[in-house]
């Protein structure tokens, strides 16, 4: 299984980016993981979200192939760990290719990236930061691929 994740800009918070590495070092121990994160929008005022969301959208865009693209969104599909787990191995089993996630900026995720997205999954019906989304999402992959592999996770 080939999975790629990418989202616009680093993460500033030194913890969650520890967190975030810890992340992306365990799920590497269990398949091929790659973490590309795009220019974010700097410079633009807050009060043009349609600017910020196109740059983004665009530097998101050139990361993408002919992969199984998998957008968090709120209005995605909930999953329990263990759906999520099925899930992901039923992708890596019938789709060649690389499994990217999408994670937005503060603002989301322009919506043709969202439209042309083959599922949308959401973590959770709370709204998270979008530095703590890419933690949750981390952990979830890593947490899918030991269920997946029959190692041990703890609860």
């Amino acid at each position: 299984m080939r999975l790629r994740l990418l989202w616009p800009g680093k993460t500033q918070n030194r913890d969650m980016r520890n967190l975030q590495e810890y992340y992306i070092n365990r799920i590497k121990q269990l398949g091929k993981c790659e973490l590309i994160e795009t220019r974010e929008a700097k410079g633009i005022p807050e009060k043009y979200p349609e600017k910020i969301i196109e740059m983004e959208a665009s530097g998101l865009e050139k990361h993408l192939k002919d992969d199984y693209i998998i957008c968090l969104s709120d209005k995605g599909k909930l999953m329990n760990s263990e759906q999520f787990a099925r899930f992901l191995n039923k992708i890596s089993i019938s789709y060649p290719y690389t499994i990217t996630f999408i994670v937005g900026g503060f603002l989301g995720l322009a919506d043709r990236l969202i439209k042309s997205a083959d599922h949308l999954l959401a973590l959770s019906k709370m709204t998270f930061s979008h530095e703590l989304t890419r933690i949750v999402l981390l952990e979830q992959i890593y947490r899918s691929l030991s269920i997946i592999k029959g190692t041990q996770y703890a609860k």
